[in-house]
């Protein structure tokens, strides 16, 4: 009969306490997901209620958050930086209330989260449509929790879902994701390769290419003519140049057909399925409104509950006639009141602290337009803040901004550079939008080569190769010169 044998292994794990998960969770969440998560408390928590009377400037009530939650950087603690998160289990924060002050400022007769400036035509606003059930980045968490990964693999494949786009593709590098650890490369390539393994096929591609090469390989295709034709071809696909490709490869027009209907049969947006299947509005999370010479935000809280304690709940807690099982429950909701209420301010003050410092880096695009972007990386902002490159990923993702340029996701302030032979850094945005003014002002009987385009662009002092040119325009779907000349 075999033994039984007992060991002892010390290691060090990340916990999480249910208050400090929603925290970072509500960080990810868009405006419509944080109104389901604030409703759902109304309904389930008696200590909460919503009032409807406004506080005229966002600013009040995001200076008591910004002394309690956001510290100066100086003096910002490390927890903090990590998203407070501790192996040690936080002290419990109902022991922890001032309750003097906390009820001065929950009970009063307006709410603590404010009524934003109201202004009208507001419901313009409400242009894009986001998710009722399910969303990907749930139903993909799900599938890797299940998978019984180390701790290690888990927390890097959860960094890289957190950075897949609406349609499913991976938008930030695996040199981003390294840095966000700082974690090994080769760990980041095995958990991509996981995340790619999971359904929906496709997803985690950083291409239509790799996409479609991915569905090939989970229908047991990869060996397969279509698999060859998406992996060396995939642009004359998608221009049905099928006769120039059947000669090219010295087949009959009949037979690329036929593999042209298996990759049909494959999703280039995969991510689309988790996408809304009813109607749920958004609005822009804050707008940058000019005023003078400065530039001031201003929170779109329309439609958002405002929340306080219940000053009935209160009285029992201060009651000495209520018996203990009444005070038990009206304490362990009370504690999740708080807890909402402190998470909710935490994210508006993160949100807040974001969208100052990238009015304070692109001031000139705010004036002059599109092409006076400035190249900047998510750690730019994570060092200035001193906080984590997680927590700024949370922040910009899915969330949009109000500007005199228009609505922009966060997310599109952050892109890569180079320097011109002035000195000057230029955003590779603003380089790709200069590669598409020069395609669209070409004589349509002589279009511009990619070497054209180099050589104009050089003049400007901005050096790229060739190779880059092709690429950047590829990215924007533009045809080569020769496809834009028979077009």
């Amino acid at each position: 009969m075999p033994s039984i044998k007992f060991q002892a292994n010390i290691s060090q794990r990340l916990i999480l306490t249910a208050q400090l998960k929603q925290r970072i969770d509500m960080l990810a969440m868009t405006k419509p997901e944080l109104l389901e998560l604030i409703n759902q408390h109304l309904q389930e928590n008696p200590v909460l209620e919503e009032v409807t009377e406004p506080i005229a400037d966002a600013q009040q009530s995001l200076s008591a958050t910004e002394r309690d939650e956001f510290p100066a950087p100086a003096q910002q603690s490390s927890s903090e930086t990590n998203e407070a998160a501790s192996p040690e289990s936080p002290a419990d924060p109902f022991d922890q209330i001032d309750f003097d002050s906390f009820f001065q400022e929950y009970l009063a007769p307006g709410p603590r989260t404010p009524q934003s400036e109201v202004r009208e035509e507001d419901s313009s606003l409400l242009e894009k449509l986001t998710p009722q059930r399910e969303n990907l980045y749930d139903h993909l968490m799900w599938q890797l929790r299940l998978w019984g990964l180390p701790e290690e693999t888990l927390v890097i494949a959860e960094a890289i879902v957190g950075n897949l786009n609406q349609d499913g593709y991976l938008e930030a590098t695996l040199e981003e994701i390294a840095a966000m650890g700082p974690w090994p490369m080769e760990a980041v390539r095995e958990a991509l390769a996981i995340v790619q393994s999971l359904d929906p096929p496709g997803v985690g591609a950083r291409d239509v290419r790799e996409c479609l090469l991915l569905q090939l390989k989970e229908r047991g295709w990869e060996n397969t003519l279509a698999a060859i034709l998406v992996a060396d071809h995939i642009e004359e696909l998608q221009r049905r140049r099928l006769p120039e490709l059947a000669k090219k490869l010295n087949l009959p027009v009949d037979v690329i057909e036929a593999e042209l209907a298996r990759i049909q049969q494959l999703d280039p947006r995969p991510g689309r399925n988790y996408d809304p299947s009813s109607p749920q509005y958004i609005t822009p999370e804050v707008s940058i409104v000019k005023i003078g010479d400065e530039y001031r935000l201003i929170f779109n809280d329309d439609g958002m509950p405002h929340l306080r304690i219940s000053p009935t709940y209160q009285r029992m807690l201060e009651g000495t006639d209520v018996p203990r099982e009444v005070r038990d429950f009206v304490r362990e909701r009370f504690r999740s009141a708080l807890e909402l209420i402190r998470n909710i301010e935490h994210r508006k003050r993160a949100i807040y602290r974001v969208c100052e410092a990238i009015v304070r880096r692109q001031r000139d695009f705010l004036d002059y337009g599109p092409e006076y972007l400035k190249p900047m990386l998510l750690k730019d902002i994570a060092e200035e803040l001193n906080l984590s490159l997680s927590t700024i990923s949370r922040v910009v993702n899915n969330k949009y901004v109000e500007t005199p340029q228009g609505i922009m996701e966060l997310r599109r302030f952050f892109t890569e550079g180079l320097t011109r032979d002035d000195g000057r850094e230029i955003s590779t945005r603003v380089i790709k939008l200069r590669i598409k003014t020069l395609i669209e002002r070409e004589d349509p009987r002589r279009p511009l080569t990619d070497d054209e385009i180099v050589n104009i662009l050089a003049r400007d002092g901005i050096r790229l190769s060739r190779r880059t040119v092709t690429k950047y325009r590829k990215l924007m779907g533009i045809p080569s010169s020769r496809d834009r000349r028979a077009q």
